[in-house]
């Protein structure tokens, strides 16, 4: 699978808002977001040969959802040896106030 770095797009607004309040009406977990820093995000998209991320989901070693971010080069492959990002800020505690994304 070749990886250009222009997979994925954007979804209009409405779409978000009713996409996150579906979601969080499910019931399915109770982590609605994970927030990472920009910093912290760019210093794994500027590593050599990465030309996007994958993001896995994951249960830590309290049961907790975490979502762990990674760079992929040209062939898809998971820069492993590289930057793997977790440690996100999750929601709820520390949501958006007002949002219309966090409901």
């Amino acid at each position: 699978m070749k990886i250009t770095g222009k997979e994925g797009g954007p979804i209009d607004r409405a779409q978000a808002k009713r996409w996150t309040a579906s979601y969080r009406a499910s019931g399915r977990g109770k982590t609605n977001a994970h927030l990472f820093g920009g910093e912290t995000v760019r210093k794994l998209l500027e590593q050599d040969g990465c030309v996007g991320m994958r993001i896995y989901y994951a249960l830590d070693d309290n049961g907790e959802q975490q979502l762990l971010l990674v760079g992929t080069d040209a062939d898809g492959n998971d820069l492993v040896e590289g930057e793997i990002l977790d440690h996100s800020t999750p929601c709820p505690p520390d949501c958006t106030t007002g949002g219309e994304l966090a409901g």
